[in-house]
């Protein structure tokens, strides 16, 4: 894999590396019920929070199962209001894009912009075949936010996951790499949209 030049500059956000100066901004929404509702465990402690910033900060992207984790920050205001990833999973040019942004940044379409962002990155830059998001049923936001990335559902698995004391239906999108070149999926600007 090709070294990632950071940061990822879009109409409204730059994309780079967490710093510990994000701390607090990340824990304020990471503790939160509603944010950690469709994340895999409880709503994080300051400690966990810590742990995750040193371990997003510190990431490196030249192998499988190793994730790149962007903060998401406006360009006209500095400040933390999200981070946008992608996980590079097992198999020729395959990967995992997930996000999480604060409430406050919500429903602006930040997630789109984001997301799309990281998708050229991995269609380009590192040359990546196919992207999936995999996610609960219930979240209708993520789900409105692959559709509107160009991603198709391609799966869904009935009562996959046991967690949040509830069985939880996985659905799987994708997008392939020409398929992600010939949509030319317009996700930057100030369109508001749905959702994360």
């Amino acid at each position: 894999m090709p070294d990632i030049e950071l940061p990822v500059l879009t109409d409204r956000l730059v994309l780079r590396r967490f710093e510990a100066g994000d701390l607090d901004a990340f824990y304020a929404y990471h503790s939160l019920p509603e944010t950690a509702r469709f994340l895999p465990g409880p709503p994080k402690t300051y400690t966990k929070a810590m742990e995750y910033v040193g371990r997003y900060a510190n990431f490196v992207f030249q192998k499988e199962g190793d994730w790149l984790c962007l903060a998401v920050e406006g360009r006209d205001r500095p400040g933390l209001l999200g981070e946008v990833v992608l996980k590079w999973l097992p198999g020729q040019g395959q990967a995992e894009v997930g996000w999480s942004l604060a409430p406050e940044a919500r429903g602006k379409g930040y997630a789109a912009e984001a997301a799309g962002a990281v998708l050229d990155l991995g269609f380009g830059e590192l040359g990546l075949h196919r992207v999936e998001a995999r996610l609960d049923e219930l979240n209708t936001a993520s789900a409105a936010l692959c559709t509107r990335l160009g991603m198709r559902l391609e799966a869904r698995h009935v009562e996959k996951w046991f967690y949040k004391d509830q069985w939880a239906t996985e659905l799987i999108y994708a997008v392939l790499a020409e398929e992600w070149r010939a949509e030319d999926v317009p996700v930057s600007g100030g369109n508001p949209m749905p959702g994360p």
